[in-house]
């Protein structure tokens, strides 16, 4: 992408009237969330400046109100694809049933870029209605069509869905390749498991990591022998799916090459051995772990950090507090995470000066982590931050300006945070109400609209699970509510 041109000082500003300044006034209200009425975006789709159309478009679908959708629907036919392909993107953000007919017709748009799109909308929204609608475009001229539409049946993960993306297995473009052993992978049985097997000797190394990953999945220990022949190779482009795999599987002779692979030259090598050790919990897991913290790359000083919240004891207080002082964010990050899942209560206060790093991974970590560790000496500042977080509806999205460049209109990044808050805050009045803390989360629940509340909590890392998912922000809000009011006072 050309990098954006910089308006001096001296440059007259855009006009009023300007198409650069009608985009810019939507991507501002956006990004500052001041969009109480939906009628400029709506009137904007109709501008005559195509930049100005797509940009509506994608606000539009940032808002995910379903109030936008007709006129959304009308903007499939524009004539420029940009448009269009934002209309379907938008669609897909709406998340409305009602769009699926309109979605699937998109998937026969003369333009490439928008039958993609078209087939992402429809696996957001997963309608098993669909199977047949993107079963039709599976042989598609373009490739990137025909992943985007392996990837929509991944999604809907019906037995005919994963029936034609098993046919996608046989595809030339090893890219579409690798997403159908993906797909397959999903929910592969006895069968299916032994035809994805057989990907592991594929001539592909991006196909050879997506079977490694199915393998992982699912723990298949019978790819245990090719996936150390793979580790073993000298290219290491495939070594980190492979010692990701081999971590989940946890098969005990796996282990001293985990331990020789910490010593590659390659980082995320060292990075994913640390992590795969620490996974299966091998005896090796804690020695190797410290002996990393002071690797030469933040990645495995982060890596190290973190495992040994899984494989440490309270003897690794210093060590994860000495990491605390790291220059990079990462390993502070690890420490964090570490300090919270050992219950290292003794590292709150300390854990406290991290929620001004100027890291928003680094101050999440820290919310996580005294909510986690119970420390009532955090909860002023945690309300504090409660109301200085303004969660986001949608994660980072480009917007095209009318001379054709591209710009993140926001991202999700306080939406995480005011979500960790919440969880946090709740966890604080588990054993003590609190009316400061309850009054907070209250004002917290009445700015948010019904649509945000719906969404999927943004929960770091140590809440995220394969056996579980996350909660929506409305039953996170709601127990902690629940969590902050005394019984007699209810």
């Amino acid at each position: 992408m050309a990098p954006r041109a910089r308006r001096r000082p001296s440059d007259p500003a855009p006009a009023v009237d300007s198409p650069a300044r009608r985009a810019a006034e939507i991507r501002e209200a956006v990004r500052r969330g001041v969009v109480p009425d939906l009628g400029p975006l709506l009137v904007a789709l109709s501008d005559p400046v195509a930049g100005v159309r797509q940009t509506a478009a994608i606000a539009l679908g940032m808002l995910k109100d379903p109030r936008a959708r007709s006129a959304l629907s009308a903007a499939l036919t524009d004539p420029e694809a940009g448009v269009r392909r934002a209309a379907v993107e938008a669609l897909g953000a709406v998340g409305r049933p009602e769009s699926r007919l309109e979605l699937e017709r998109s998937l026969s748009d003369p333009d490439a870029s928008v039958r993609c799109k078209a087939a992402f909308a429809l696996a957001s929204l997963a309608p098993p209605e669909s199977v047949t609608a993107l079963a039709a475009r599976r042989d598609d001229p373009v490739w990137e069509v025909r992943q985007a539409v392996v990837i929509a049946l991944g999604q809907i993960a019906t037995p005919a869905a994963r029936s034609e993306a098993e046919a996608a297995l046989a595809d030339p473009v090893d890219r579409v390749r690798r997403v159908a052993v993906l797909a397959v992978g999903h929910a592969a049985d006895d069968r299916t498991m032994e035809r994805l097997r057989g990907f592991l000797h594929d001539p592909s190394a991006r196909v050879r990591v997506a079977a490694a990953v199915v393998a992982g999945r699912v723990r298949d220990r019978e790819s245990v022998p090719r996936l150390l022949e793979l580790l073993a190779s000298p290219k290491s482009w495939e070594k980190p799916a492979v010692l990701v795999a081999l971590g989940r599987i946890g098969d005990p002779s796996a282990v001293p090459s985990l331990v020789a692979s910490a010593e590659h030259p390659a980082r995320w090598v060292r990075t994913c051995a640390v992590h795969a050790l620490a996974d299966m919990k091998a005896p090796e897991a804690r020695t190797v772990a410290l002996a990393h913290l002071g690797d030469p790359s933040w990645s495995v000083r982060g890596a190290a950090a973190v495992a040994l919240g899984a494989v440490g004891s309270p003897d690794d207080l210093p060590a994860l507090l000495t990491t605390l002082r790291d220059p990079h964010a990462w390993p502070r990050r690890g420490a964090i995470y570490a300090l919270g899942r050992l219950g290292l209560s003794e590292a709150a206060p300390r854990i406290r000066d991290e929620l001004d790093d100027p890291a928003a991974e680094v101050r999440l970590a820290a919310v996580w982590a005294l909510g986690r560790l119970g420390d009532d000496g955090a909860r002023e500042e945690l309300v504090r931050l409660l109301y200085q977080f303004r969660p986001t509806r949608a994660d980072s999205m480009a917007a095209t300006d009318a001379g054709g460049s591209e710009e993140p209109l926001q991202s999700d990044a306080e939406s995480r945070l005011f979500d960790a808050t919440v969880q946090a805050l709740g966890r604080l009045c588990e054993h003590s109400p609190d009316a400061l803390i309850h009054r907070a989360l209250r004002d917290a629940r009445e700015g948010l609209e019904e649509d945000d509340l719906d969404r999927a909590a943004r929960l770091p890392p140590p809440e995220l699970t394969p056996e579980r998912g996350p909660p929506t922000l409305r039953s996170l809000l709601e127990g902690a509510l629940f969590a902050s009011t005394d019984d007699e006072e209810a």
